[in-house]
């Protein structure tokens, strides 16, 4: 293993690899390991040098946690990426430098089945599952996390010395803390994940066909648009209310629904439209889902408006999920994400809000996205795991992009502020009470460490954690205590 530095010709390409270009970074140097013990060695000389260390698989992180100017060494997993069945296991074994779509691809022609993951096929597996990692199938399925069995994480002990070690979720398993740590605890915490082991909960034999949910034998997609200048605040907050009641009626993890995930993007008016998108893997009864819950959301409105329907093959589906979301640029804006889940849905303030800032002249490119949830995610316990929201009905997210860098103080400013605003009455951020419950780590936002921007009195780490932060803590003290691995919100010890 060598290090790639800057007279590299690799080096510029490597630099590159962020999604969010609102950050950069430009390390000494990068690692590219192929193996455990490769990763271990790189670690190493980074404690015995005392340079600041983190590692990247996929490079989606949304804040600058690893495009940070102090990084020194970048470990990039990609060249680590082998799946395959472990029959010792009866788990597949899947490298931390594997993307979302390899994974897909390789479980569903080797063996037929999937893993309930990300939306976005390059998003790298390695940061994405220890996160707790959702996406379309997760009403159905769960979480990616909660199909974990093992992992592989290269650590540092108190007396500095690199090392590697394997966490089940077996009981008696001395380090299944750590385990259950990385099933929500998000990345750049305890160590380095080299390998991911997974199997469902309730697969209990060798047959590598039944270790993880059989693949859906088909996608059934649907997309609704309408034109921004027919609707007036009475027909958006209709809109909203609709789309919110639904998801809480129908967010039980036997719901008869859970086959049926959708999104509502609720765009700037400069945008010029309001779509809603969406799966349903119900087969002979996809049709009929997806008319019940247009009938629920879209009808009522009386307007006109564009709807799709397509079915396609489950693999063709997950590789290029609606390809209108992820065209080519998508990975060169600039950006800011606010995320939050929902217990209950928008209150009629809140939806006056929302219109307030989506119908303004602002000249930004953003909104609203709100994405239903609940479903299988709801049936696991809020300590079993360190995904700790097991009781919501949506995911939302307050959103801008720009590609200009002069666009950056009018689209933050306004990001912010709608955000602040929407959340007003808990002090500007989705406080854990009877509505709002919280965020997610793998939609990392610095903002909440700001008293400007939460003034709620509730630290960060409630928002992502809740209960579970004193024993990430603990598991955080055990598996790192020289606080080798950290960033702007890594647990602290």
């Amino acid at each position: 293993m060598e290090k790639i530095t800057s007279d590299d010709i690799r080096f510029t390409d490597l630099a590159e690899k962020r999604f969010n270009k609102r950050f950069t970074g430009k390390p000494e140097y990068f690692y590219l390991p192929e193996s455990t013990q490769d990763v271990v060695a790189a670690v190493q000389e980074a404690v015995n040098a005392q340079k600041r260390i983190v590692v990247r698989s996929g490079g989606h992180c949304l804040e600058g946690f690893v495009s940070d100017p102090s990084v020194q060494i970048l470990i990039d997993m990609s060249l680590m990426k082998s799946i395959s069945y472990d029959a010792e296991k009866s788990a597949f074994e899947v490298q931390a430098g594997a993307t979302v779509g390899e994974t897909y691809r390789r479980l569903f022609l080797g063996w037929g089945v999937v893993l309930p993951a990300g939306e976005h096929p390059n998003i790298g597996i390695g940061g994405h599952v220890l996160g707790g990692a959702f996406g379309f199938l997760c009403r159905e399925y769960g979480l990616a996390a909660d199909h974990l069995y093992a992992i592989e994480l290269v650590a540092v002990n108190a007396s500095g010395k690199a090392h590697s070690v394997i966490a089940t979720r077996e009981e008696n398993d001395p380090n299944r803390d750590l385990w259950w740590a990385h099933t929500g605890g998000g990345g750049g915490n305890f160590g380095i994940v080299t390998r991911y082991w997974l199997r469902s909960l309730r697969s209990n034999g060798s047959d590598p066909t039944t270790a993880l949910p059989q693949a859906p034998r088909s996608i059934t997609t649907f997309r609704v648009s309408w034109d921004w200048n027919n609707f007036n605040e009475i027909l958006f907050s209709q809109l909203v209310q609709n789309f919110g009641t639904w998801a809480h009626k129908n967010s039980d993890p036997e719901s008869p629904y859970k086959q049926l995930f959708s999104l509502l993007f609720l765009n700037h008016r400069n945008m010029g439209k309001l779509e809603m998108k969406g799966i349903c893997t119900a087969g002979a009864k996809a049709l009929q889902l997806i008319d019940e819950h247009l009938a629920s959301i879209a009808d009522p409105l009386g307007l006109s408006y564009t709807r799709q329907v397509e079915e396609t093959a489950w693999l063709q589906f997950a590789l290029n999920p609606f390809p209108e979301l992820f065209q080519p640029g998508f990975d060169k804006w600039r950006a800011k994400i606010k995320d939050a889940f929902l217990r209950r849905p928008f209150t009629d303030d809140q939806i006056a809000t929302i219109y307030k800032y989506l119908s303004n002249n602002e000249p930004v490119g953003g909104g609203l996205g709100m994405a239903t949830y609940g479903g299988q995610v709801n049936a696991v316990m809020p300590g079993a795991t360190a995904s700790a929201q097991r009781d919501c009905i949506l995911d939302v997210a307050c959103n801008t992009g720009w590609g200009d860098p002069e666009g950056e103080t009018v689209s933050l400013n306004w990001v912010r502020n709608f955000y602040k605003d929407l959340f007003a009455t808990s002090g500007g951020v989705p406080v854990p009470n009877e509505q709002t419950g919280g965020c997610v780590i793998n939609h990392p936002d610095t903002d909440l460490t700001d008293p400007q921007w939460n003034t709620s009195g509730i630290p960060w780490q409630t928002l992502y954690y809740r209960d579970n932060y004193p024993r990430l803590q603990q598991v955080k003290q055990k598996w790192d205590p020289k606080n080798v691995f950290h960033h702007a919100l890594s647990i602290g010890l």
